[in-house]
């Protein structure tokens, strides 16, 4: 799995995020389903905090929009004090518990299709933050446009 995946599921979850325990009814219901553990995304993760253990996520999980801008602004509010995620993608990695280390950030900048040169930190960081904030409205994420442009 790709570092861009990872930070679709920080953000988005995973299709079995979604499942609700124990929804199916009849023979065909899978007894087992409610005993799957459930991979913690950042989405339930705020609708728990905000609504309690049993509160539905607010955004659309993998298959409609998320509200980027606001998983984003939540996390940096849990974990980001201080970082700056709109402008850094340095910040953007930090604040949903990543490495952003600059090997982290060439794979990243590769996995997008970053063309230039990667040791240039300023200029791949800036086309990098832009990619992702685009790739991340082009996978079903919410996205204001002066964001991606």
């Amino acid at each position: 799995m790709g570092l861009f995946n990872t930070i679709k599921e920080k953000l988005f979850g995973t299709p079995q995020d979604q499942s609700v325990p124990g929804a199916g009814s009849g023979p065909a219901a899978d007894p087992t389903a409610a005993s799957v553990p459930v991979t913690p995304n950042l989405e339930s993760e705020v609708a728990a905090t905000l609504g309690g253990a049993n509160a539905e996520p607010a955004r659309v999980g993998p298959n409609g929009p998320v509200d980027v801008v606001g998983l984003l602004d939540d996390a940096a509010g849990k974990n980001g004090a201080g970082l700056e995620w709109r402008d850094s993608i340095v910040d953007l990695l930090k604040i949903l518990g990543l490495d952003a280390s600059l090997d982290e950030r060439q794979e990243l900048a590769a996995e997008l299709g970053y063309a230039g040169d990667q040791q240039d930190e300023a200029t791949m960081d800036a086309w990098l933050h832009k990619a992702l904030i685009q790739a991340l409205a082009e996978n079903d994420g919410t996205v204001p446009s002066r964001l991606r442009n």
